[in-house]
């Protein structure tokens, strides 16, 4: 037998042939596989229903947290309200105003923040014009009044301030829509 001849046997005993499989077999593998994607496919959804209902958890939580928060407000508003006959305007005066503050740190702490507006440009994002107004001593399009704060947490606009917007493009008595 010649040298390349007897390479080629070598090279077919170290390659062995593959085995066929038989139908039972891959029966077999088939069965396997869609139980694992089955397995697979229960484990997802168990994992959906879990996330979903610690979400609603957390957001009750938040909610109780929120409204836990707003109760001592609450109660200033009643005992000012039935202390009313009994006390001077000043007084109710003074206690509205420190509910008011109470009001503003509870939402602070919930991070919403009031927008201050006038005097700035006006972002339709942010606004809604409720009126304009003509003064040619402001700057066109600047917020000349704000009817109703705004309000955001982060960079995100929770209410939009209602507010009264400087028109230099039409002269005043001309009303138009928009």
């Amino acid at each position: 037998m010649d040298h390349k001849h007897q390479c080629k046997e070598k090279a077919a005993d170290a390659n062995p042939p593959v085995p066929v499989e038989t139908p039972e077999s891959l029966q077999d593998k088939l069965a396997k596989q869609r139980d694992d994607y089955l397995r697979l496919a229960a484990d997802f959804d168990n994992y959906k229903k879990r996330t979903c209902r610690d979400s609603e958890r957390q957001a009750a939580a938040q909610k109780e947290a929120f409204i836990d928060d707003l109760l001592p407000v609450v109660d200033n508003l009643e005992r000012a309200l039935a202390s009313e006959k009994s006390t001077s305007s000043e007084a109710l005066h003074q206690g509205v105003k420190m509910t008011l503050q109470q009001l503003n740190q509870l939402l602070h702490r919930h991070e919403i923040e009031v927008v201050e507006d006038f005097g700035k440009l006006f972002d339709p994002h942010r606004h809604e014009a409720i009126s304009v107004r003509h003064d040619p001593g402001q700057l066109d399009q600047i917020i000349l009044e704000v009817a109703q704060r705004g309000y955001s947490r982060g960079d995100k606009v929770f209410r939009h301030a209602k507010v009264i917007v400087n028109d230099l493009s039409h002269p005043p008595g001309v009303h138009h829509a928009g």
